[in-house]
């Protein structure tokens, strides 16, 4: 015989779950940017931050000209899962986040409201000392005081509006002697720094008065306007000479039966040197750490760099960033996470965007940064052979064993008399390009690829180097600075080269050209796993 079923009714310890529900693992920046969704839902036009120091500690406020709230929709937007206003495009998706945001910094949360002109000045507020005390999930209405309606006036300037005040904050500075003296100020100012950063990555399409996708809006931090900062250069760089969309697809995804679209596009940014200036150079923020995919619901930056464990983050592929956007009817099948800073893709979209999209754009993103490396080292080769140069031409009569005449500059003929006696080849004959470079000079590239050949420059005997071998790149490079050692290599190839030209004859002339093939060949696999000296500077960085 069946029991009968019973069911009780078991609701959450108040204490209990309003004190762990403040260890969600917030950040700081992203549990401010929750507060700010609010007043993006709220459809404001104007919205001021505030992170300052007071008389007690740090304070820290959000104040909106949007829509306000009644008493009904003030309680439901308190309540713990309560949503507010009824819309999916909301960028507050969960009714957890003004909460659990918030008191995940601070011990009370304070939401002053007015829909209307006219309306009365709303407050609630979550007190969690007050709970704690009465044992029960009391949320505590009214008590504005004068200065919190003098904040909300500011922004709301007559109209309707929402201030939310984080009060009694105990979590976002540590424990200080002095919890507002220099110590204090200097770590605030960081945060401060860094949450602006944040907003403006964050919210770019909103801030940004030329971006279309989304409504416009005015944000300040501590009454500075908050300037819009865009990962993929578009606007910085005006298309021309520098970022470059590489990719693009738009994805069909199938949820509950129906097609739904995101958007996929890949961009390479410019080379450091092709930037208008060295401070749009320095907004891009070109590093390890902001490469990777950019992802966006509903115009709002949920993640940032990185590759979701696609790929590690690797140097050579900093100037790669992906723009992933979607709307709010792909929420469950990327499966937003409530802090809004994560998604999971299904194992065939996943799939989809590692091996089929993202291949072509990091190639893209790799050789444009090898040509920006090829031209710094370029650059900086120019003066590191001086020593060489001064060295080996005091010395370099004593040390010929051939004579060379040229027979023909324009074609490069020579004949050489050596103690195999004379023959003719065609060798690069050159003037110099700057004082005293008569016997090393680095070039940019050589025929075949191959790491050094003989030439002639002003007359003199002379060996040219291949700054874009892999040899140059990963044994010369970091010891450009090490004349000693930059010295020692230089007199070695320049040797060869003697050698070449002191012994050649009609019938070895070819087998010193594939030795020199063969050689360069054989170095490039012997150096493949040195460390390469951009890498480790820019992980310095």
């Amino acid at each position: 015989m069946d029991e009968t079923i019973k069911t009780t009714i078991l609701r959450p310890d108040p204490v209990g779950t309003i004190e762990g529900m403040r260890d969600t693992g917030y950040h700081f920046t992203t549990a401010l940017a929750d507060i700010v969704d609010n007043s993006v839902d709220a459809e404001a036009t104007e919205i001021h931050i505030k992170i300052e120091m007071d008389g007690d500690g740090v304070f820290i406020s959000v104040a909106d000209n949007g829509y306000g709230m009644d008493e009904d929709t003030l309680i439901r937007g308190m309540q713990y899962g309560g949503k507010g206003a009824d819309n999916p495009k909301r960028l507050g998706k969960f009714g957890l986040g003004l909460k659990t945001a918030s008191t995940a910094f601070c011990r009370k949360l304070k939401v002053i409201t007015k829909d209307g002109k006219e309306s009365e000045l709303l407050k609630a507020t979550w007190d969690l000392d007050h709970v704690a005390s009465v044992g029960e999930w009391e949320l505590l209405l009214g008590g504005t005081s004068k200065f919190e309606k003098d904040t909300l006036e500011e922004t709301a300037s007559g109209s309707s509006g929402t201030l939310v005040i984080w009060d009694e904050i105990d979590r976002v500075l540590k424990d200080y002697d002095d919890p507002t003296g220099s110590y204090a100020r200097t770590s605030l100012k960081k945060k401060v720094d860094k949450f602006r950063h944040h907003a403006a990555m964050t919210f770019q399409r909103y801030l940004d008065p030329e971006d279309k996708r989304a409504r416009n809006i005015r944000m300040t931090l501590n009454r500075e306007d908050i300037i819009h900062w865009d990962p993929f250069c578009l606007k910085e760089m005006g298309g021309e000479n520098g970022t470059e969309l590489v990719a693009e697809k738009e994805l069909t995804i199938i949820q509950d039966s129906q097609k739904m679209s995101a958007s996929l596009k890949a961009y390479v940014l410019p080379i450091r040197s092709d930037f208008s200036s060295v401070q749009a150079e320095e907004n891009a923020k070109i590093s390890t750490e902001t490469q990777g995919i950019y992802i966006y619901r509903e115009n709002r930056l949920i993640y940032n760099g990185g590759w979701m464990n696609m790929f590690v983050r690797e140097p050579h592929l900093s100037l790669c960033r992906i723009e992933f956007s979607f709307d709010h009817r792909l929420d469950n099948a990327l499966r937003v996470d409530i802090k809004k800073s994560q998604i999971l893709l299904e194992e065939e979209l996943y799939d989809h965007i590692k091996k089929k999209f993202l291949p072509a754009p990091r190639k893209a993103a790799n050789e444009r940064r090898r040509m920006n490396q090829k031209a710094e080292i370029f650059e900086e080769a120019k003066t590191a052979h001086d020593r060489s140069n001064r060295v080996i031409s005091r010395q370099e009569n004593d040390l010929h064993i051939s004579k060379i005449d040229v027979i023909d500059e324009d074609s490069g003929e020579v004949e050489i008399t050596n103690r195999s006696g004379k023959v003719r080849l065609n060798l690069e004959i050159l003037d110099s390009t700057k004082k005293d470079e008569i016997v090393v000079k680095p070039v940019e590239n050589l025929e075949d690829g191959v790491l050094w050949k003989p030439a002639i420059i002003d007359g003199h005997h002379a060996v040219l180097l291949n700054t874009g071998h892999d040899f140059y790149h990963k044994v010369y490079v970091p010891n450009l600075a090490q004349g000693v050692i930059v010295q020692g290599i230089d007199s070695l190839l320049w040797a060869l080269v003697e050698a070449e030209l002191g012994t050649i004859n009609d019938a070895t002339k070819e087998h010193f050209d594939n030795l020199r093939i063969e050689v360069s060949r054989g170095l490039r696999k012997l150096v493949k796993d040195l460390p390469d000296p951009s890498d480790s500077a820019e992980s310095e960085e």
